[in-house]
């Protein structure tokens, strides 16, 4: 079995947290059994290029249950946690090909290393996999049935590319998924990327000047999160929509020129490029702190920074001090790449158990409907979502009512009026 990983010494401590995750994604778990009995996927190959965490090895073993030919790399070179890609390799037999800390060449040769089995399935998370087999391996297009994408950012390239018409195959837009987005991205972000600001600094938030830049689920929830920490939350918005909804939510709405001048910390979560930009670290306070929680490390405009600097200097595993030629230093995180994985690890379990649900089951049903997909973005079937759904509120012991045929008729109706 081929694999590049770090070590699997690793794997003993790998296969601990793999299960420690698993305590808390009954979902998947659910999954799992069902996949182990009815083989779905049996025969078929899969390449993943996802973060490689606890969480991922959880929806590696459901898919493997399954039946599939599981091959896994990395989605973000310093999101890897070289020990569950260890545990994964040497306990469960999937191959893996992600070290953390992995440079760019590496990078897309783990890439091509998962492509190289001729996937039948791909999934992503910022559509990496994707991009490789359309700008470099389109001979394994034709072999592919659909592919999943889970994160904003994908979405968004995989639309563009079905507007112009250049998408060689179907995609399950799983990010798109209310079980999805309605969590794992308010909830799980939200979480995860204050606490990897708290790893990599030990500041106090209470009383800061907090930024955030983008107002769509991820800010929302990074937005909630902070004020739950006694922050003073800065809303920085394109959208008139969303920035008229966080003034509803209680935040302040500034321009990023405005904010910039305000802020202590900085957060970006938008999925476009160059929100921190050379005119706004202009004007920023001494010892600002910036960082992104956006898929891409494009959020921020480094090489800006690093022009207006006199030189930079490691302060702390996550903190890169700039200090800029008129005195004032800026603290870049984790190289602006994603803060909740670089610094931190990545969403909480028990969100991620409903993503990579969406993940499995988006898998199947691009599988059970093969040949009847067009090159086109799908949306996960509002009945996958349901019963996603469904599975979580059991899991916690919540129940809820049902409609009544009197109910479901009246609903049904435009007879029955007022």
């Amino acid at each position: 079995m081929k694999y590049d990983v770090k070590d699997l010494a690793l794997a003993e401590r790998g296969t601990r947290r793999i299960e420690w995750a698993r305590s808390s994604m009954p979902v998947l778990r659910s999954i799992e059994e069902r996949f182990s009995r009815e083989q779905p996927l049996k025969g078929l190959r899969v390449s993943a290029c996802l973060h490689v965490t606890s969480e991922t090895a959880n929806l590696m073993r459901a898919l493997k249950a399954g039946g599939a030919d599981v091959r896994l790399c990395a989605s973000n070179p310093l999101s890897t946690q070289d020990d569950v890609a260890a545990a994964l390799v040497k306990g469960f037999g999937i191959p893996v090909f992600a070290i953390r800390g992995e440079d760019k060449e590496t990078y897309y040769g783990h890439i091509n290393a998962a492509l190289d089995s001729r996937p039948h399935l791909t999934m992503d998370d910022g559509a990496d996999t994707i991009g490789v087999i359309h700008a470099q391996r389109k001979d394994l297009a034709a072999n592919v049935i659909a592919g999943t994408e889970e994160t904003t950012t994908g979405v968004i390239r995989l639309k563009s590319m079905e507007r112009d018409g250049v998408l060689l195959y179907p995609i399950i837009a799983v990010n798109d998924a209310d079980t999805k987005h309605f969590f794992d991205n308010r909830y799980g972000t939200g979480q995860s990327t204050v606490d990897g600001i708290l790893r990599a600094t030990n500041l106090l938030l209470a009383g800061k000047r907090f930024v955030v830049c983008g107002y769509g689920w991820c800010g929302r929830g990074v937005a909630m999160r902070a004020r739950g920490m006694g922050a003073n939350v800065i809303v920085v918005e394109t959208d008139p929509l969303k920035a008229l909804e966080a003034v509803m939510d209680g935040f302040t709405v500034l321009p990023m020129l405005e904010a910039a001048r305000q802020g202590e910390v900085f957060v970006t979560v938008t999925g476009n490029m160059h929100i921190i930009r050379k005119e706004h670290f202009d004007v920023m306070r001494d010892a600002a702190v910036v960082c992104n929680s956006g898929h891409f490390n494009v959020e921020i405009d480094i090489p800006a920074l690093a022009s207006l600097s006199n030189g930079s200097a490691p302060i702390r595993d996550e903190v890169v001090e700039y200090r800029l030629k008129d005195g004032r230093r800026i603290y870049l995180l984790s190289e602006g790449r994603l803060i909740n994985l670089a610094a931190a690890e990545g969403h909480p379990a028990s969100v991620m158990d409903m993503s990579f649900a969406n993940q499995a089951l988006g898998s199947e049903y691009a599988v059970k409907n093969r040949g009847t997909l067009e090159k086109k973005v799908y949306r996960i079937p509002r009945s996958i979502d349901a019963e996603i759904a469904r599975l979580k509120l059991e899991s916690m012991g919540v129940k809820i009512d049902a409609l009544t045929d009197e109910q479901r008729k009246y609903l049904a109706s435009w007879e029955m009026g007022t």
